[in-house]
């Protein structure tokens, strides 16, 4: 079952197994970055002055967003591949296969991709973190005696993080197919369910409630509370959105309806495929509102004080930044691809039907433009219940600031990416006669 499952969807493996190398990679970097500054050969002068300079902190920091969007998007990755396997899984167990043997197997695949995928993004994630490092030295950031020296426990750690979420990923999302009699499932992957279980309703209400709630609290502490909390302010709203996400996806849809006919399928299509799309929506809203808490928080700065900081702090806080930014983004892109990719036989359906493979593109086209419009609404509001606290701690103000032309770049920036991970797929597909693709 491991074999053929492997075997007959090479590509959707593809996304966790990206997702997974690139997790490895982060968390070794900045393993290897946190030692690296610990165990750094220096004088009692110029050990105070990298500790004032805060840079032993940001370090800090930087290891444990590593573990933290590590452990999301990982298992929402996986999660989302396994959900595509549903009716694979439903014809198992009609054959006789037990519940317990069904799990067994999916574990098995999760640790068959995750351990190659960690192994190979270890030593990538070493290259990554001493070039960081030396670019850090090159900025007179740190001082030359700051050379990288890898984590000894950088494998082990990104090993348990990739294979222990992937684990939990796949054993979630196979839950109900492999415990639901045979039919049952089978009936299900035919027309999906399209109401929230409870506790995944329940779930989200709690994270996105906390989330707000803690934004409330920290913003009559002090700067560095705030500071400390925003991190878990946005964690907390992202995956509640994200268990949210079909119940998000729903309101948006009818808005496609106004793009004429092609909209209108796009309106029903998201409706019926709304809990595959919302796997989506976590990284993706990771991504606008890490680059937009950044951004914004360094924006609103210069308006207040018209003090831009020093040119090498801002290296910093953007390179940093624009990394798990970057990840969160290829984590999304995965999960769209691999979402498209399993469509292929729908679309067929749709051409036999009598559509073009224009008129199909459009609807595809229409799909993403309200999954991208979800997504930049979600992080809007992420990143504002995020920033509010720390402006007006840091500035004492509540009124984020940002250029126009900066807000119609990242606009355009997260249609791209959503563009390409579902037109783009589409486009290959449709290049296929439909019906070899139904057959």
């Amino acid at each position: 079952m491991i074999r053929q499952a492997l075997r007959r969807n090479p590509w959707s493996f593809l996304g966790p197994a990206g997702t997974q190398f690139l997790a490895a990679a982060l968390v070794a970097a900045a393993l290897g970055i946190t030692a690296s500054i610990g165990r750094a050969p220096l004088a009692a002068a110029e050990r105070r002055a990298v500790t004032d300079s805060g840079l032993p902190d940001m370090a800090m920091v930087f290891l444990m967003l590593a573990i933290y969007l590590s452990i999301i998007i990982v298992g929402v990755t996986m999660s989302a591949t396994i959900a595509q396997q549903a009716r694979d899984i439903a014809l198992v167990r009609a054959v006789g296969a037990t519940p317990g043997r069904v799990r067994r197997a999916i574990a098995a695949q999760a640790a068959c991709v995750a351990v190659p995928a960690t192994l190979a993004g270890v030593p990538a994630g070493s290259a990554g973190g001493r070039a960081w490092l030396d670019a850090l030295v090159a900025h007179g950031i740190a001082p030359p005696a700051v050379v990288f020296q890898a984590h000894g426990g950088a494998l082990p750690i990104a090993l348990a993080i990739t294979v222990g979420t992937s684990l939990i990923g796949a054993l979630v999302a196979a839950v109900r197919p492999s415990r639901v009699r045979p039919a049952v499932a089978l009936a299900e992957t035919a027309a999906p369910r399209r109401r929230i279980g409870v506790v995944r309703t329940v779930a989200g209400l709690i994270l996105v409630g906390g989330g707000i709630a803690l934004s409330s609290a920290i913003a009559g502490g002090s700067a560095e509370a705030a500071d400390q909390g925003g991190l878990f302010v946005m964690l907390a709203m992202c995956v509640g959105a994200g268990c949210l996400g079909p119940a998000l996806l729903r309101v948006a849809a009818p808005a496609a309806r106004l793009l004429g006919d092609a909209g209108r399928l796009a309106a029903d299509n998201i409706g019926i495929s709304a809990r595959a799309l919302s796997g989506a929506l976590v990284p993706l809203t990771l991504a606008v509102a890490f680059a937009a808490v950044k951004v914004v928080s360094y924006t609103t700065r210069t308006h207040v004080t018209g003090d831009a900081g020093p040119a090498a702090d801002r290296w910093l806080e953007y390179s940093g930044t624009a990394v798990y930014a970057a990840f969160a983004a290829v984590a999304a892109l995965n999960t769209l691809i691999t979402l498209q990719l399993s469509r292929r036989r729908d679309l067929a359906v749709v051409r036999l039907a009598g559509g073009t493979r224009g008129r199909t593109l459009a609807v595809v086209f229409c799909e993403a433009l309200v999954v991208t419009g979800t997504a930049l609404a979600v992080a809007a509001v992420v990143a504002t219940t995020t920033l509010l606290p720390l402006l007006h701690t840091a500035l004492g103000t509540w009124t984020p600031w940002l250029p126009l032309t900066w807000l119609l770049a990242g606009v355009l920036a997260t249609a791209a990416l959503v563009l390409a991970g579902t037109v783009l797929p589409a486009a290959l597909s449709l290049r296929r006669p439909p019906i070899e693709a139904v057959g």
